[in-house]
């Protein structure tokens, strides 16, 4: 039987535990069409890049099966018509991945690097300076100005 890979996502009002009934009546569907659900993995509620429906964020959920495509093709029809899914995405593979894909990775690598170190305040950083900037202005370094450079002192009047 040919080998699917299929990524739902569903709204980010939709409770966990709805989510999981939904993916629940999905694998009834390829079950009841001949199939298996190989591995299923819930990723979790995530950001979307850009608004879909109104939504900012998404529960995402995939699923490896291995079904005939009547199957798959019945529970894509029935994705499209629940308003608690968002978006979906079937792709035909050759063979399922043993090892877990790259979204439930993501987190190992996380506790791989250790804790961060703690924020310094002061003197974590250099001050910035760009190439051409000049020290500050002092009063002292003024240049006279160049009216009363150029121009005599006029005599000051006495008064009789």
């Amino acid at each position: 039987m040919p080998l699917y890979e299929h990524v739902f996502m569903t709204r980010q009002d939709v409770s966990t535990a709805q989510v999981d009934t939904l993916e629940t009546d999905f694998k009834k569907i390829i079950t009841e069409g001949g199939g298996k659900i190989v591995r299923s993995e819930y990723w979790g509620l995530r950001p979307l890049a850009y608004k879909i429906k109104k939504n900012r964020k998404a529960h995402y959920t995939m699923l490896n099966i291995d079904s005939e495509h009547g199957a798959v093709a019945e529970m894509e029809r029935l994705m499209s018509l629940s308003t608690d899914v968002l978006r979906f995405l079937t792709i035909r593979v050759d063979e399922h991945e043993d090892e877990p894909t790259a979204m439930m990775k993501k987190n190992d690598r996380d506790d791989r690097r250790g804790p961060r170190p703690p924020f310094k305040r002061d003197g974590d950083r250099p001050p910035f300076k760009r190439d051409g900037d000049k020290p500050p202005f002092k009063r002292d370094d003024a240049p006279a100005p160049a009216a009363a450079a150029a121009a005599p002192e006029a005599p000051a009047e006495e008064s009789e």
